[in-house]
């Protein structure tokens, strides 16, 4: 029969080597996260590699329409709505001639009733 005296070294033995398995774990697992780490830096230079490599091998684009012109054709709808917003208020729901809204007399008679005191 075992004596409790004989018992409690066995038990502290065993618990000195849980302890020290699992410190060999916590050890492997930070040198794979290390590693890890290190591959990823890896891994972003070699994206940054090939992003040059595409940059490099791109040829230029030729658009059909310039950048400039595709402003001014932007800017010339923008103002043929507006001049059509303009006739379709003045004419169709002012009750006025839709040609009226363009003139200059139209609006300096708009201005003076809104400056007027």
């Amino acid at each position: 029969m075992p004596t409790k005296q004989s018992e409690t070294p066995v038990t502290r033995k065993q618990s000195n080597k849980k302890q020290d398995q699992s410190k060999k774990r916590a050890r492997q697992k930070s040198r794979e996260q290390e590693q890890q780490t290190s591959d990823k830096l890896t891994r972003k230079q070699q994206k940054k590699k090939q992003k040059e490599e595409k940059r490099k091998n791109k040829k230029p684009r030729r658009r059909i329409f310039p950048i400039w012109l595709r402003v001014i054709f932007v800017l010339l709808l923008a103002a043929g709505a507006l001049a059509l917003g303009l006739m379709v208020g003045y004419g169709i729901l002012g009750d006025g001639t839709p040609r009226d809204a363009l003139e200059k007399d139209t609006w300096q008679h708009i201005i003076d009733i809104v400056t007027q005191e």
